[in-house]
């Protein structure tokens, strides 16, 4: 079904996202950012806020100056000295916009205005004139437009629409509106006010109850044809309607919404990691569409139905948004036939009954590890009718270390149950002298492919984990390690890996041939 409108994207994770509590970016940061949005396909990059900070403004006015192919928008309250700044930084702009607001609630007129409705409207079209006035393209807000009275509302739009706006975005500014409600305000607008052709309505929603993209799809169905969302859905308290979550909706969804948008949404995983490295705000492992588990299986009943037909369970395919591949992951709740799969790719054809060994050994593994890697299959594989146990254990490490000099580590591991020792003084660090004490005793020289370090719980007494990638004479194999101390966890880590190292290369089970 093809779609029958296009849903303009309005991003503002420049503006509205870098005001999430230590999301600030710099200039350079800001720039690289504004690129990806351009590459990604959105319609409108909000850059910031131009009167709130010099910092602020030389941000948008850089990006207005140096982005093509996407309008660049600055936001402004209803004021002159706002509205001349903000055109001040996006006159150069190849499409700039000045997007205008006013809270138009009764609990932000009573409280923080202290307006009367026809204060408010007097306000708002001033302000819509005076950036009509130096800007063709003109938005209009009004603040916490979900909790004001529709009459008035209506009032609010028409007037401004009358004014000169060529978009009114429609915010949910503290998260409180439901989809049905939603629904209600949008329609509403497109059949009472007057002139509504006239301007785009758009749509700008919280996600505090964990609504944001469920209204703003709520909105979409009532006649909305802008969404205002976020990259990763950052932005203030808990963040905004996540734009790569709406835009993977509506595009999958095509015969229920009858829209799409122009969003190159193979670039939506990359843009994902950019904004999560820049701001630190790493995305949720079970985060939609672009977090680490939204394409992986670990069930076996779905990894089963996978491995015969994709859309048994999904419904997204993972090229669409930038992954390579989907993630068949092996745990404990895994199953023969992923197993078999994996062991197939690695290059193992194993029989009914080595396969059955296998499981068995597989489950108690996966009973230790949360996650099972290849080095793992394929250890298991070659060692399954024989038992081989960990050549090299860790027992205790003693280091001296000071900034600027070599740290001195002595080590003690048991190698086939015997106690084994060792003290070097070398290395760039802790972590690299504990490693070259290990080669040193186990003999074993390696390359270092991977190192990463994460907390596996919270606060300062959280375990470390630790996982290496070594290779040695053409293999390649991953260790891991977890301690309360950083440094035993690489200790264990490294020697796990080296155990894997340690069992060479004998003939494969049956290998698969060409």
């Amino acid at each position: 079904m093809s779609p029958s409108r296009t849903i303009r994207i309005f991003d503002t994770t420049l503006r509205d996202g870098e005001q999430s509590p230590g999301a600030s970016m710099n200039l350079t940061e800001k720039m690289e950012v504004a690129q990806a949005l351009v590459q990604l396909g959105v319609d409108v990059i909000e850059a910031g806020f131009p009167i709130a900070s010099p910092g602020d403004f030389e941000s948008v006015r850089e990006i207005a100056t140096a982005v093509r192919g996407a309008t660049v928008c600055g936001l402004a309250r209803c004021s002159d000295a706002d509205i001349d700044r903000a055109w001040e930084a996006l006159r150069h702009a190849e499409r700039p916009r000045i997007h205008v607001f006013l809270a138009t609630s009764a609990i932000h007129r009573e409280f923080k205005l202290r307006m009367t409705e026809d204060e408010i409207v007097a306000r708002a079209v001033a302000g819509v004139k005076r950036a009509r006035s130096v800007c063709g393209d003109v938005e209009f807000s009004p603040e916490d437009a979900a909790r004001t009275e529709i009459d008035f509302l209506c009032r609010v739009v028409e007037a401004v629409i009358d004014a000169g706006a060529t978009t009114v975005n429609i915010p949910d500014t503290v998260g409180y509106a439901t989809p049905l409600q939603m629904h209600h305000v949008i329609k509403s607008l497109v059949e009472r006010v007057r002139g509504v052709e006239r301007a785009v309505i758009s749509v700008h929603c919280h996600d505090d109850l964990g609504l944001a993209v469920a209204n703003s799809l709520a909105a979409v169905e009532a006649g909305a044809g802008q969404v205002e969302c976020t990259i990763n859905g950052i932005g203030e308290r808990a963040g905004n309607c996540s734009l790569e979550e709406v835009v993977m909706a509506l595009r999958t969804r095509r015969d229920h919404y009858a829209c799409d948008t122009r969003i190159v949404t193979q670039r939506l995983v990359p843009t994902s990691r950019l904004v999560a490295n820049i701001t630190g705000i790493q995305v949720p492992r079970n985060k939609a569409i672009v977090g680490r588990n939204a394409f992986a299986h670990e069930a076996g009943i779905h990894q089963d139905g996978m491995l015969k037909e994709r859309r048994t369970y999904e419904i997204m395919r993972p090229e669409d948004v930038g992954l390579e591949r989907t993630d068949l992951v092996l745990g404990k709740h895994s199953g023969r036939a992923a197993l078999a799969d994996r062991a197939k790719a690695l290059g193992y054809a194993l029989t009914p009954e080595q396969l059955q060994s296998l499981f068995e050994r597989f489950k108690t593994l996966a009973d230790r590890k949360k996650e099972i890697y290849d080095g793992d299959i394929a250890a298991l594989c070659e060692s399954q009718f024989a038992e081989l146990p960990e050549q090299f254990t860790f027992e205790r490490y003693v280091l001296s270390s000071t900034s600027g000099a070599a740290p001195t580590v002595e080590l003690q591991v048991r190698q086939s149950g015997a106690p084994q020792s060792v003290t070097v003084t070398a290395g760039d660090g802790p972590i690299d002298g504990i490693f070259l004490a290990i080669e040193k005793l186990t003999g074993i020289t390696t390359v270092c492919r991977d190192f990463r370090v994460q907390a596996v719980t919270v606060g300062k007494d959280a375990q470390a984990e630790v996982t290496v990638e070594l290779e040695h004479a053409g293999q390649v194999q991953r260790g891991r390690g977890v301690s309360t101390d950083s440094l035993e966890a690489s200790a264990k880590a490294f020697l796990a890996a080296i155990n894997r190292l340690a069992l060479g290369a004998p003939p494969r089970l049956h290998p698969q041939r060409p």
